[in-house]
Parts: C-alpha cells; sequence; structure tokens
C-alpha cells in the first residue's frame, strides 16, 4: 500500500522430522530465483529458518539447509527388533490387503521403527536422552528423574549448526540472506517473544529456545535472567502475526508451508486416527482470521486516502479546523506506518498426508527424510507452475 514495493516472506511451522518438506519448498524457491526477503519460523520451522537467513554458503543457501537435513538422517539410529521384523514380513506379503485388514504398511512399519529408535537413542545431532551413561558425571541430577524437567537436551544441535551458520549475518547490518525472525514463549507470563535479526543479534540460545518443545520432552532456555523460553509453537505454530507486526509497511507476498492439513474427507475410523487428528488441528495453521482482519485494515485505510483527496479538492481549507485536521492526518499516518501492508498473495504448500499416523514427525530415517524433501520440492514446483509465478516474482 505504502509504494510498489513487495516482500516474499516464507513462513515456517514447527513439525520435527516434518521440517524436511520445508527444506524441499525452499529449494524449489532458490532453483526457480524466488528471492526470499523475510523467513519466519518456530520450533523445527525456526531451525530451518535460521539456516537460510545465516547459511554459510553465500550462493546457495538451499544446498546448505538440504546438508543439515541429510546430516540428521544419516545419524539417526536404525533400531532392529523382532516385533517390527515380524510387521514387516507381514506387510510385506499382504501388502495389497493392508487398507481393509488394518496392518501396518511397509512404510509404515520402518517409520515406527525410526520414531522408537529416536525415542530411545536420540539422534547425536540433534538430541541425546539424558538417561545415556555419559550424563552420569555431567548431570546433577541423573540418578534423581523425580525432578527432571525435560528427558531429552537438544543442545548437541548447536554444534551441529556451527557448519551450517554464520551468525555475524544474524544481526542488524549482518547482510543475511533474508531478515530472520523466530518465536518463542515465555513460560512465566505466557508472552510471546520474538526474535528478529533486523532488530538484535541471534545467537545459539535464540535457537534453542524457538525449538525447546516441552511435550517433546526438551528443556526451556534462560535467554537472560529471569526470562525463560519454550518453543513458540506452544501460541502459534504459524508465526504469521510476527511478520505483520515486524514489517508492516512493504506489501507482502506469502509462502505458508504446511504440515498438518486443515481439512480432511472423512472423521477418524479409531482413537489412533482421533489422536492424529487432534493434533493437526492443534498445530495448523490459524492465520485465516488474522490475513483477514489485516485486509480489512487495509482496506479501510485506502477508504481514509481517498477522503482525503476529496477533502483537498472539494473543501476549502478554511472551513476546517486546521488542528484537528492535523490531529486525524497524524492518526492515520501513524496506523498507515504501523498497519499499512497489504498483503497482495498467499501461497499454501500443504504437506500431503495419504498415510497419516500419529508418529510422523519423529522419523528421521534416510529415506524418509530424502522423500520428504524431494515431496516439497515438487509440491512447490507444482504449485508454481500452477499459478504461473516463476515469470512474475
Amino acid at each position: 500500500m505504502s509504494s510498489n514495493q513487495i516482500e516474499n516472506v516464507l513462513v515456517l511451522q514447527g513439525g520435527g522430522s516434518l521440517g524436511a518438506f520445508a527444506c524441499g519448498v525452499f529449494k524449489a524457491l532458490a532453483n526457480k530465483n524466488i528471492k526470499v526477503d523475510i523467513v519466519a519460523g518456530t520450533s523445527i520451522g525456526g531451525i530451518n529458518a535460521a539456516i537460510i537467513a545465516g547459511s554459510v554458503d553465500k550462493e546457495h543457501p538451499e544446498r546448505t539447509l538440504e546438508e543439515f537435513w541429510l546430516e540428521l538422517a544419516e545419524n539417526s539410529v536404525n533400531l532392529t527388533h523382532p516385533i517390527l521384523e515380524w510387521l514387516y514380513d507381514k506387510s510385506r506379503v499382504r501388502l495389497v490387503r493392508a487398507a481393509e485388514n488394518h496392518l501396518p504398511t511397509t512404510d509404515e512399519v520402518n517409520s515406527l521403527s525410526s520414531t522408537i529408535s529416536s525415542i530411545l537413542y536420540g539422534n547425536d545431532k540433534f538430541f541425546v536422552p539424558r538417561w545415556r551413561a555419559d550424563y552420569a558425571l555431567k548431570d546433577p541430577q541423573y540418578f534423581n528423574p523425580s525432578k527432571w524437567t525435560y528427558i531429552y537436551d537438544h543442545s548437541p544441535l548447536v554444534k551441529t549448526l556451527e557448519k551450517y551458520i554464520d551468525y555475524n549475518k544474524l544481526q542488524p547490518d549482518g547482510n543475511p540472506h533474508a531478515r530472520l525472525i523466530m518465536t518463542a514463549v515465555n513460560i512465566l507470563t505466557s508472552e510471546p517473544l520474538t526474535f528478529d535479526s533486523s532488530r538484535q543479534k541471534i545467537t545459539p540460545k535464540h535457537i534453542l529456545a524457538t525449538s525447546g518443545y516441552p511435550l517433546d520432552n526438551f528443556p526451556w532456555v534462560e535467554l537472560e535472567e529471569g526470562v525463560y523460553a519454550w518453543d513458540g509453537a506452544l501460541l502459534s505454530n504459524t508465526p504469521f502475526s510476527e511478520v505483520l507486526d515486524a514489517s508492516p509497511v512493504i506489501d507482502k507476498r506469502l509462502f505458508l508451508v504446511e504440515y498438518y492439513p486443515r481439512r480432511v474427507d472423512k472423521l477418524p475410523d479409531n482413537l489412533a486416527e482421533v489422536y492424529h487428528r487432534a493434533r493437526d488441528i492443534m498445530f495448523s495453521d490459524k492465520s485465516q482470521h488474522q490475513i483477514k482482519m489485516a485486509k480489512v485494515i487495509t482496506r479501510y485505510l485506502k477508504y481514509i486516502e481517498e477522503l482525503y483527496q476529496i477533502i483537498d479538492k472539494n473543501i476549502d481549507p478554511a472551513k476546517i479546523d486546521k488542528k484537528q485536521l492535523e490531529k486525524i492526518r497524524h492518526t492515520f499516518t501513524k496506523m498507515k506506518r504501523e498497519r499499512g501492508a497489504e498483503i497482495r498473495d498467499i501461497i499454501h504448500v500443504t504437506r500431503d498426508e495419504p498415510f497419516p499416523h500419529f508418529y510422523e514427525n519423529t522419523d528421521f530415517s534416510v529415506e524418509t527424510i530424502r522423500n520428504s524433501i524431494k515431496n516439497g520440492e515438487s509440491k512447490t514446483n507444482q504449485i508454481l507452475e500452477k499459478k504461473s509465478l516463476i515469470n512474475k516474482i
């Protein structure tokens, strides 16, 4: 609204291993030479966003992000268990009849195996359980689990990210690949916390804060004295309003990456599907109302601007109270500065979920991660082609 300029904004949800899908989305955008001006995320979306914005590769941040995900996958533990092997054999023999007999498919068995491996052993490049023997000497509460407030230590992520992120870029005038916005929540006050690379230096501590999801048994992070933070997904898994608040003047084109479908075709058939659908609803994008209100405010501001033009052209200035008019102009200018951005377009890139299962976001196996990246890239390319955006952005 304020100018002809438009920003491309990539908004990334939290979702554990589903974050590999967003890697594919960004890869497709980069390969089509679509520049991302702002990247915002929470939880794994915040990690993805930090790698995109602060990538050590000056020319190809998409390669850096993909290398990170492949390293996580290659360091996942592949658990073999007799029960899982039995399920695998059953599914292989009766794969065609899996749906009607409710037997697990091969992919589901492999996913479950990877999930159990993550639960028992963690991933040395991301998170590790506190019950590991090497924690006995460095964890004061190792032998007192009744006092534990978390189970998995995700500080190994910091060392892993050193290879992928140049933190000097993630600060005001740091020349990042994109402006970085991450979110968290203050545990004691329930207030949102927003980390913005154009206003502060982003550190590993901020990344641990945005990804410290308590229901995944990750710890909180003390950002500063008296400020303790958890994952921003507790408030909103789609950090859209934070983008508008941080950059309220320049018009926007939004790319919203969704892991959890808002709409499905049928009701759940069993308790497992009930829990799965409930989780999808909790983490699905809920920014529709915010987007609607942003568009309403934009229309109102346009109407006020048109009224000003009518007044200037048709009413004698001598007949108007100058002080009152100046006060109105000042209020309008302030509103336009704080809420003047127009949302020009919204592109939803939603992950397909043909065979939903509750543990899909804890599967870090190589095959699953590679497929997620490929699916994200393919889905984005299809959307871009359909909307004929490639030659317009």
